[in-house]
């Protein structure tokens, strides 16, 4: 803006020489100056109170808008929580035929808002008696309290409780609906399952979470909004789950056994067919963890991937198969065997005499410690560890539960000579009932690595080779002779050529060291049709005593492998496996055996 000046030269000099006072010009000019500022500062204060007038206009129109669309909507009470954000959706889980192993399930909580109860007093009564676990009392207090409006009853209902609290008739007692996790099938597979529980809660929803298994190793996956309409599909077949499971149980309870396992397995894909632990537990009412004792006393307790344990002579095989793969042996090749063998101030024998040596294959038949730790004696303490460690049993086994995260083998600190005869036949090393599937599939599956899977995963290959074809089969063909005419006899099942190795191991004490009197570890893994293997299994029985005969037989011969025959002889028709004659298998396994020589 060009302001005039208050006293302009021309007009003062005009002025002069009228004769006129020249302040006269200076005032005119300031009062017409402070008159257009004050038009100017007017005009801008009528502006502002336009524009402010609009704002106002439109917020009491939007406001207006607002209550007009709430008068005309249905009243609804408000609700504790935050509902909005919580989503209870969680996808199936299924068996490798489709059969449902977990689904949702809607159903109701019920929650109290006390400003609404008529008779609180006699709600409290009879909620107490529909509730035999809740605390009447307790209820009646908080249902009292003038300072609580809003109290938790109960997280679910079953149909049959959500209609005696509606027949109470008390309004302050409301229902919120939302999904619940249920496994159909009860305990058949719940080490594998896991369970799930409630994260996250509002009064309408709940988040669903997974808290072990699968369910927990999946937990994002299965809460995927995009993924909802996928179910998860598990290896596991549940028709051969059930009949692992009943056999399994029956034997454990006649041979009075604290515990078992089994695991079955596809040696070329590393997909589990069946995995039990007993005894098990119903994840739709999951126990909670124990607090103290020993964690392999609880049911919650998955022997086949958390129970490490010395297997005992189930490991000869490993060895002898790395003599085997070295070159330093045939199947036919005699091994020292006399007993006792002394190494410094330890000596190493065998449950029998067996004479001055045996051929490589009667030391697995014969299941001969002597001949065994001969053979690591040979191999070498860093060479057996660098073999042992290519199969994985240096480390735990990446399969998809929660519980091994946590699940290693105990290795020696000092791997001597001493250490790897030792190791050679199962003690020194843990591993665990699923990890030593694992290794055998290796061994007859042509030489294969595999990692064990639960997850269905068509086309799924193996790993890389670590052992020849000629190996691999050689150990088969010994491995069936364990059966034919060793230590495993009872798993000689008509028709079927059944292959394996028994192995029986003192059970260490829980703390102080040493080993239990009496208490042993049995355990028997093998293959089935041994000719081409199609799967593997591997059970364990904590603690089994046979009393049949005149004095209580434990060794796995007596225990583990009766029950793996009736196992195989259960589910081998299952599994689409028709039997044969004989001479049919007796042939087969010679031809297998003359192509590996």
């Amino acid at each position: 803006m060009i302001r005039t000046p208050l006293r302009p030269l021309a007009r003062i000099l005009q002025a002069r020489q009228r004769g006129e006072n020249p302040d006269h010009i200076e005032r005119e000019n300031l009062r017409l100056r402070i008159e257009a500022m004050r038009d100017t500062a007017r005009a801008r204060a009528e502006s502002r109170l336009l524009v402010m007038a609009g704002v106002f206009l439109a917020g009491f129109v939007l406001i207006g808008a607002q209550m007009a669309l709430l008068a005309a909507t249905e009243p609804m009470a408000p609700t504790p929580g935050r509902t909005e954000a919580i989503s209870s959706e969680r996808a199936d889980i299924l068996d490798r035929n489709g059969r449902v192993l977990a689904t949702n399930l809607t159903t109701h909580a019920l929650y109290a808002e006390t400003r609404h109860m008529v008779d609180p007093v006699r709600a409290a009564r009879e909620l107490g008696a529909i509730f035999p676990d809740i605390d009447a009392a307790r209820l009646e207090r908080q249902f009292t309290d003038p300072n609580r409006r809003f109290v938790w009853v109960r997280a679910r209902l079953s149909p049959e409780q959500r209609q005696a609290v509606h027949d109470i008739g008390e309004p302050g007692l409301m229902f919120g609906q939302r999904k619940m996790r249920i496994y159909p099938n009860g305990t058949l597979a719940a080490h594998v399952l896991g369970g799930a529980s409630f994260g996250e809660q509002g009064v309408r929803a709940a988040e669903v979470i997974g808290v072990a298994g699968v369910e927990h190793h999946f937990d994002e996956r299965l809460r995927d909004p995009a993924l909802l309409d996928r179910p998860l599909q598990l290896s596991l077949d549940m028709t051969i789950q059930a009949v692992v499971t009943e056999v399994l149980s029956s034997g454990m309870r006649m041979l009075g056994a604290r515990g078992a396992s089994a695991v079955i397995m596809d040696p070329h894909s590393g997909e589990v067919i069946a995995l039990v632990s007993l005894p098990d537990f119903d994840p739709n009412n999951r126990p909670p963890p124990p607090t103290e004792g020993e964690p392999a006393d609880s049911v919650l307790f998955n022997r086949a991937v958390q129970g490490y344990y010395e297997l005992g002579s189930v490991m000869k095989s490993f060895t002898v198969a790395q003599a085997l793969d070295d070159g330093m042996l045939t199947p036919d090749t005699m091994v020292d065997t006399r007993s006792p063998m002394q190494v410094g101030r330890f000596r190493i024998s065998d449950f029998r005499n067996y004479g001055p040596q045996l051929s490589a294959t009667d030391v697995i038949v014969r299941s001969s410690n002597v001949g065994t730790a001969r053979l690591a004696q040979q191999i070498g303490p860093q060479s057996q560890r660098d073999f042992l460690d290519k199969l994985g049993f240096l480390s735990g086994v990446p399969v998809e539960l929660a519980e091994t995260l946590r699940a290693r083998p105990l290795l020696p600190g000092n791997w001597s000579e001493l250490s790897a005869m030792t190791i050679s036949y199962g003690h020194g090393l843990t591993t665990s009932p699923l990890q030593l599937a694992a290794g055998y599939s290796t061994l007859v599956n042509g030489g294969y690595l595999v990692t064990p899977t639960l997850e269905r995963q068509p086309g799924r290959g193996v790993g890389e080779q670590v052992i020849s074809e000629r190996t691999s089969a050689q150990m088969r063909y010994m491995l069936h002779q364990v059966v034919e005419r060793g230590t495993a006899s009872f798993a000689r099942i008509p028709g079927y050529a059944v292959g394996g190795k028994t192995g029986s191991a003192d059970k260490p004490k829980a703390s102080g060291g040493g080993y239990y009197e009496g208490k042993v570890l049995a355990t028997f893994v093998g293959a089935f049709p041994m000719d081409n293997p199609r799967y593997v299994i591997a059970v364990t029985l904590d603690e089994p005593e046979d009393t049949t005969g005149s004095e209580p037989r434990r060794t796995a011969g007596w225990t583990a492998v009766p029950v793996t025959g009736e196992i195989v002889r259960r589910i081998a028709p299952l599994l689409d496996l028709r039997p044969r004659p004989a001479s049919e298998i007796e042939q087969a396994m010679q031809n297998a055996l003359a192509a590996a020589r």
